[in-house]
């Protein structure tokens, strides 16, 4: 059981676990970070980068086995690539299959880039960002991760 993608890359499939498709490419260490899979990690993960994709261009892939994402690590997810899918397998198959969607309000995920706001001092305050349409707004200070920066280098 391989599942071929194009170009004779073949992949194998995972009996149970979470396969996250169409990630931006070169996010899918990214994605990795976000979850908290490092070396040394107990998990058995495939990692595919800049792979043709089926909807035209290219895209990472990460296949984790023996485990389901929660809710907030698929909002961490949908920061740095919102275009992704999540399937959930079980037993060979997709059970559940869904698309990302990033949150109008990431509170306590983003850190600000300011040095001086609130959330980067010594007080008990988590961050709060809003999608803005140039990126992401702190709540705070009002400064801005544009869509330019890379989100991931402040998750």
């Amino acid at each position: 059981m391989v599942k071929t993608i194009s170009d004779g890359i073949v992949i194998s499939p995972i009996k149970n676990g979470t396969v996250i498709d169409h990630i931006t490419p070169g996010e899918g260490l990214t994605v990795l970070r976000i979850l908290g899979i490092r070396d040394g990690t107990n998990v058995t993960v495939i990692v595919a980068s800049n792979v043709p994709s089926s909807r035209g261009g290219r895209k990472d892939m990460v296949k984790i086995e023996n485990r389901e994402l929660l809710k907030d690590e698929v909002d961490k997810i949908a920061l740095v690539a919102p275009d992704a899918t999540i399937s959930i397998i079980r037993n060979f198959k997709v059970s559940v299959k869904k698309t990302v969607e990033v949150p109008k309000q990431i509170t306590g995920v983003i850190k600000c880039p300011n040095p001086n706001c609130i959330t980067n001092t010594k007080e008990p305050v988590q961050s709060k960002f809003v999608v803005h349409p140039r990126g992401f707004r702190c709540q705070y200070c009002d400064s801005l991760i544009s869509s330019e920066m890379d989100i991931g280098d402040y998750i």
